[in-house]
């Protein structure tokens, strides 16, 4: 069977290709479709687009409210062809079709949100203390931006950097992860059905060597926008000093999701399955870490075990199914060796700790739910991210033990919180050192909501009005209104 073949696009153009390398379905583990593999002089022509296109009337001369108006008009676009962008998606990165149809759905309201505040970007007046002075401030672009995302959500995490860096007048250089680049290779396409200048939005395809390095390096990219794990973004991070660049990162997380007596512990045994089990752990804010008050700690663990035993596993595109596979071979290869790290430091796995038996699945790339119990959160399996369908359940006696073995982690993108008692939820809000904090539900997300993390799970904020100011620089204007200069020699 022929294997689907994808083209980037570069200057509003799609690029012929030199070389392909094969991306796979992983839930068939086989190749399905053929991507560009690119290198340096690929980068050189997609950057180099975008600086022209950043500095063309076309794009430059706009005016703000003209550039909402394309944002809002992509928007429908992606909304006319989410199903069909969603099917992609499932079949390179092997998530849920019934999560990725619900994310395609809801990414539209990240570029009508951001496509209203284009034109909201305002300066300022200053009250100067210089007399004969005129002073005020400007708020303009950056310039080209690489943006670089991972496999587990690649759209909607583009779509986190797209929307607020193109409200606010900046151009872009995409390289989506080579695990997962066709659902990103569609998605451009629709910017020039939009009416977006050419150059605006560019593609490069490949391995971070050839592709990844020479684009966070290239003197004419002014910021790194990057969600992935923590070793790429240290390197990310390195690349952007050397350049003196700007960046935002997302990096990983150990989230605790925390379960005091009083909590409706049904509820909150949802929450558990939904943090950890939902898109088979594959999200940076998974609830990877179940802190459950001793006192209800059994009977948590038996409800979350009988639920999660309950996980329909298999195809993605079924929407019967509620745990597909991994999305890369070798990320399951690092899933089992946790399960087998987590057996030597004395846990007991109470539920899974394997790969499925069932014949169909046998060609995927699975793992089971598993839970593991006897966990101390000193232990690797608490404090290292698994990135899989894997929970640690840790009990705690109080309030202050709880909120101490929380915080006892490099990382801080999110936490959650069950409890019927509302001055402890607002006081661990206030207690817990993470970027999002969930009191009686889990991996809500929100356009409006900004996001990312303390510690080492990263730099920045995406999503809400806080995001568009990290596309942004201030200029100050000083204007002469006296006419005269009184001393050339002394600065006034």
């Amino acid at each position: 069977m022929a294997l689907d073949r994808f083209q980037n696009t570069v200057d509003g153009k799609r690029v012929p290709v030199r070389d392909t390398f094969e991306s796979l379905d992983p839930f068939t583990g086989k190749p399905w479709a053929l991507v560009p593999l690119d290198g340096p002089m690929e980068v050189e022509a997609a950057v180099s687009a975008a600086r022209k296109a950043f500095r063309s009337p076309q794009w430059a001369g706009l005016t703000a409210t003209a550039r909402g108006k394309l944002l809002v008009r992509l928007a429908d676009l992606i909304a006319e062809n989410a199903e069909r962008l969603a099917a992609l998606e499932t079949r390179d990165n092997g998530k849920l079709l019934a999560e990725m149809t619900a994310q395609l759905r809801y990414i539209p309201e990240w570029f009508r949100y951001f496509g209203g505040l284009a034109d909201k970007i305002e300066g300022s007046v200053l009250p100067i203390d210089k007399a004969g002075m005129f002073a005020f401030t400007r708020r303009e672009p950056i310039g080209v931006i690489a943006a670089i995302v991972p496999w587990n959500s690649p759209l909607m995490l583009l779509t986190w950097k797209l929307a607020p860096l193109l409200a606010a007048g900046n151009t872009v250089v995409i390289k989506p992860s080579e695990h997962t680049s066709v659902s990103a290779l569609e998605f451009v396409k629709l910017f020039e059905q939009a009416g977006f200048p050419p150059g605006v939005v560019n593609t490069v395809t490949g391995m971070p060597l050839e592709v990844g390095v020479p684009l966070v390096n290239h003197p004419d990219v002014a910021k790194i926008a990057f969600t992935g794990g923590e070793p790429g973004g240290i390197a990310v991070y390195r690349a952007a000093a050397e350049g003196l660049k700007t960046v935002t990162l997302e990096l990983g997380g150990k989230s605790a999701n925390i379960v005091f007596a009083d909590a409706n512990i049904g509820n909150a045994v949802n929450g558990a399955i939904s943090g950890i089990f939902a898109a088979s752990g594959q999200t940076c804010i998974a609830g990877s870490r179940l802190l459950v008050q001793r006192s209800v700690h059994d009977q948590v663990v038996d409800g979350v075990v009988k639920l999660a035993a309950t996980a329909r596993i298999g195809n993605p595109s079924d929407a019967q199914t509620q745990v597909g596979p991994i999305t890369t071979q070798a990320q399951r290869a690092r899933v089992l060796s946790y399960l087998d790290i987590a057996r030597a430091e004395g846990a007991e796995a109470v539920l899974g700790g394997k790969t499925p038996d069932a014949a169909e699945l046998k060609d995927g790339w699975f793992v089971e739910p598993t839970i593991f119990t006897g966990v101390n959160n000193q232990m690797r399996i608490a404090r290292e991210e698994v990135f899989g369908p894997v929970l640690s359940i840790i009990p705690f006696d109080d309030e202050e033990e709880a909120y101490a073995i929380a915080n006892d982690s490099p990382y801080g993108l999110a936490a959650g919180l069950w409890t019927a008692d509302i001055a402890r939820a607002i006081r661990g809000s206030a207690n817990l050192e993470a970027g999002t904090v969930w009191v009686n539900s889990y991996r809500a997300v929100s356009y409006m909501a900004p996001f990312g993390g303390y510690k080492r799970s990263g730099v920045g904020r995406e999503s809400g009005q806080e995001a568009i100011d990290a596309y942004l620089q201030t200029k100050t204007v000083w204007i002469d209104t006296a006419g005269q200069v009184a001393n050339p020699f002394i600065i006034r």
